[in-house]
Formats: structure tokens, C-alpha cells, sequence
């Protein structure tokens, strides 16, 4: 991709859990305004691939290099919240940086859930955790936005 920076770039990683290879040999590069979908069945290592990118995870080999200053938005696959935490939706999209009023519910009207800002964060929906999961990811302004089954969870009309 000609004059478009690398984001983010992986060189023969690798990856293994319990004496078990997931990964291996994976290059791959990521430049600015580029859509890259990674596609395979289930159990293929398609979120651990994610998880080395963004950094949770450590590969077993290879290396990664991401852009300094790169600031990343992520939509996990799973996320639960404790049923006990008495958190809500705008206490949620300020971690950990706090954000404007406004910046929030710009974020949410953007997927369509404005009306959540001050709902308690373990009383939403499946479809509607997305969606703020989704508006949290975008309120970081980010480089990168990395989705993990982002459709999991949302109805057809939300998808």
C-alpha cells in the first residue's frame, strides 16, 4: 500500500498454550485507512491472533511492532460485567480516561443506543452491551478499531 503508514505490523508470529501450537508463521501488516477481515472456523485463532496484536497476549514467537502513539479501540468477543458492580453506562465509557457529556452521548447516538447513558451496565441486553461496547471503542478516537464478532449478541435491524 503505497503511501499509507503501517499501523501495525506481525512477523512469523507464533503461538502456543498447554504444548499445543494455535499460531504459527503469521505475517501480516496493517496500514492506515484499511479494512482487514480475518475469517476461519471456530477454534481457528482468530481472537488469540487478536489478543497477541493488541498486545494482551505474548507471542510464543515471532515479533509485532505497533505504530508509537497508537491508539487502539477494542470490541471484545465476550464481556460480562458482575452483576454486584454498580456501574452504569457513563461510568463505564469513562474508564479509565473521563470523557465530556457530550463526547458520550455522541458516541452513543453514533450506534443507536443514546437513551443508555445513565442505565446500570449489568441490566443491558446482550445487543445493547455491543452497542455500548461498540461506542466505548469509537470514544478513544482511535488508529486502530479492532472488532471481535461485533455482531454477536445484536439483532438483525442492529446488525
Amino acid at each position: 500500500m503505497s503511501g499509507k503508514k503501517v499501523l501495525l505490523r506481525a512477523e512469523k508470529l507464533g503461538f502456543e498454550a498447554s504444548g499445543r501450537s494455535l499460531l504459527q508463521g503469521i505475517d501480516l501488516a496493517i496500514h492506515e485507512e484499511e479494512i482487514v477481515t480475518v475469517i476461519g472456523p471456530n477454534g481457528a485463532g482468530k481472537t488469540t491472533l487478536l489478543r497477541l496484536l493488541l498486545g494482551l497476549l505474548h507471542p510464543s514467537s515471532g515479533r509485532i511492532e505497533r505504530r508509537s502513539g497508537l491508539s487502539i479501540g477494542y470490541l471484545p468477543q465476550r464481556f460480562s460485567v458482575d452483576p454486584s458492580l454498580p456501574l452504569t453506562v457513563r461510568g463505564f465509557l469513562c474508564l479509565p480516561q473521563r470523557k465530556s457529556d457530550a463526547a458520550m452521548r455522541t458516541s452513543l447516538e453514533e450506534v443507536g443506543v443514546p437513551q443508555l447513558l445513565d442505565a446500570p451496565l449489568q441490566t443491558l441486553s446482550g445487543g445493547e452491551t455491543q452497542r455500548v461496547l461498540l461506542a466505548r471503542a469509537l470514544l478513544r478516537d482511535p488508529d486502530l478499531l479492532v472488532l471481535d464478532e461485533p455482531a454477536q449478541a445484536v439483532d438483525f435491524s442492529g446488525q
